[in-house]
């Protein structure tokens, strides 16, 4: 149920963002909202109370957010508001923000690797990410693993690519068994 409201909202702002050719705009607005709200958990608490009235609720919103968001993002606020789906505001921004990166084509890339990269490195792997996708750029989210004893695994979507060393030795263990 949430995953069809957060579809059925974001799908609604993300129709709004591209119609006004404001979909970078709105993604950095929603998130700088929602780093506004995980800063003070106490706020999103509140917006989402129900004995507090809604009309108290939107105008608690104008006051810390109308001015600093668009238009458009104030609106869409007030609507989660006056829906009852402010609770649903992460997922929300989840879906606007894949669909976002998705029409803009900006990927997502997870690196595994056994030690810490340097900057050449990490540019090396996000260079080599570019040229083998059809993004058109690419944010790459780096992690260290030890177990994985070398190489790198990169997990982009649902596709995982797993050249790890300790991968690789399992299988060969297999195969040495079969």
């Amino acid at each position: 149920m949430a995953k069809l409201i957060a579809k059925t909202y974001g799908g609604a702002l993300f129709e709004l963002a591209t119609e006004q050719g404001k979909a970078s705009e709105l993604m950095r607005e929603f998130t700088s909202v929602c780093d506004v709200l995980k800063l003070y958990p106490d706020f999103h608490s509140l917006m989402n109370h129900p004995k507090i009235l809604k009309e108290a609720k939107i105008e608690m919103l104008d006051n810390v957010f109308k001015g600093r968001v668009s238009a458009e993002m104030t609106g869409f606020l007030e609507l989660l508001i006056v829906k009852d789906r402010f609770i649903d505001l992460n997922a929300i921004y989840d879906e606007f923000t894949a669909m976002v990166k998705d029409y803009l084509g900006i990927g997502t890339a997870f690196v595994t690797t056994a030690f810490l990269m340097n900057e050449i490195q990490k540019s090396q792997v996000k260079e080599r990410l570019l040229s083998v996708t059809e993004f058109k750029e690419m944010e790459v989210n780096y992690d260290v693993d030890e177990k994985i004893i070398g190489g790198m695994v990169i997990r982009i979507g649902d596709r995982i690519v797993d050249s790890s060393i300790a991968t690789n030795l399992s299988n060969l263990r297999k195969q040495l068994l079969k």
